[in-house]
């Protein structure tokens, strides 16, 4: 008979074995993930849902997979059930990942269908019933490449919508209502009426960053956010507060879901470090470096992540000797976690900002004169051609999947060089 009182947990975006070069973080992100999976229990949760990116990649190191395969074994062996979708990092078609093994062992019930089908295919959306509490689980896997998107206009929920009892649906995708300013130009989503009507409980992951808000005609929609993080943004929407870190705990009272999100990574010994060397000596900058990262480890384990930004005076990074100051002024420290991706060296007489415009421009003149292009002649086209470049030569961002990258590129070449954008399907 179905529950009139009952507690779930929800959980997305665990990216375990994320951090791959970084051993520490790596610890740090795999314990956050340990300590969600015992607030299961801890909660009395009937029932655990996963939605998307449980590992990093499909088939992650065994080391990072076994503890995470214990904790879920616990979980079911007490009684708790586990209802999983695929994420972007961890499916792949037409080959197996840890998921499907764990799946085969029993430690979870795969919730979405996985077979890959046409573009257009009409398909039924089915369903798990967890028998103690009546409720209803189904769900649509992430999928790279924007398949899913695909998936989600060609689903058929009339079977799904008319069953009785709580109903839940699991999801791994942006939702464009809910994309936070900053992504909007890199990451593509789906419309939140292209979730199935009638839910009471919509269990989103994929961005990395925790809302909740009303779905389709209704129900709680919620994102819990990245369970520790894949990047140092991650980090820092934490620690400003845009974003929780762990899990989510829903209680359901007579059909009505209320959330709570319980925290469990280390923002206690996380240290976040901005570092401007413009204008500086690389003496001086060494010494602004070494005095940071020395106050940031202020106590033994901390996770010290500096980023440096700036152009140096003279010299070279070599000279700055980052591994040097990690070593002396952050011994006590787990890691020390550089981040230099927006520094850069002082300019050289063979390398004066002039004299590459200048060459540059004489380069992108001569090509449009041999191959004009419409839209592309005098200054303007220039310019034109001088923002395409920067655009296309955007370093792809931790955490951020090939397709979002790609797509982003190209909605940014169609705005540079004002093509229409496609047609929404």
């Amino acid at each position: 008979m179905p529950s009139d009182r009952f507690v779930f947990a929800h959980l997305a975006d665990a990216h375990v074995g994320a951090w791959p070069r970084d051993p520490a973080v790596r610890a740090a992100l795999r314990s956050s993930v340990l300590r969600a999976l015992a607030v299961v229990q801890e909660r009395d949760a009937e029932f655990l849902l996963i939605s998307g990116d449980l590992f990093h990649t499909p088939v992650p190191d065994p080391a990072e997979v076994a503890p995470i395969a214990a904790a879920l074994r616990t979980l079911v062996e007490a009684g708790r059930r586990v209802y999983a979708i695929y994420g972007s990092h961890d499916y792949v078609a037409h080959r197996t990942s840890w998921l499907d093994v764990l799946s085969e062992t029993g430690v979870f019930v795969k919730v979405a269908p996985e077979a890959v089908r046409s573009e257009g295919t009409r398909w039924t959306l089915p369903f798990h019933v967890d028998e103690p509490t009546g409720a209803r689980i189904a769900g649509i896997s992430g999928r790279s490449h924007g398949l899913d998107r695909e998936y989600f206009r060609a689903v058929d929920a009339e079977a799904f919508r008319a069953e009785p009892g709580f109903k839940i649906f699991q999801f791994h995708a942006a939702v464009e209502e809910y994309l936070p300013a900053t992504l909007r130009a890199h990451i593509r989503g789906i419309r939140r009426d292209d979730l199935p009507e009638g839910c009471d409980y919509y269990a989103g992951g994929h961005i990395h960053v925790t809302y909740d808000g009303e779905g389709p005609g209704g129900g709680l929609l919620v994102n819990p956010g990245a369970v520790f993080g894949t990047s140092r943004t991650d980090l820092e929407n934490a620690a400003a507060g845009r974003t929780h870190q762990g899990i989510a705990i829903v209680t359901v009272e007579r059909g009505a879901p209320r959330v709570e999100y319980v925290d469990t990574a280390p923002r206690d010994a996380i240290r976040l470090v901005d570092i401007d060397v413009s204008g500086r000596t690389v003496a001086e900058a060494h010494a602004a470096v070494a005095e940071n990262v020395r106050a940031a480890s202020d106590r033994p384990g901390v996770l010290i992540f500096p980023r440096i930004r700036g152009t140096l005076a003279d010299g070279s990074l070599a000279a700055l000797a980052l591994a040097e100051v990690a070593r002396t002024e952050g011994r006590d420290a787990a890691t020390v976690h550089w981040d230099v991706s927006n520094l850069a060296p002082a300019p050289t007489a063979d390398s004066a900002p002039s004299g590459e415009a200048e060459i540059e421009g004489a380069e992108i003149r001569r090509l449009l004169a041999e191959e004009p292009v419409a839209g592309l002649s005098g200054a303007q086209g220039e310019e034109r051609v001088r923002e395409l470049v920067r655009e296309l030569g955007l370093a792809k961002a931790e955490g951020e999947s090939r397709v979002d990258y790609s797509e982003a590129r190209i909605r940014a070449a169609r705005r540079i060089l004002a093509v229409p954008s496609e047609p929404a399907a």
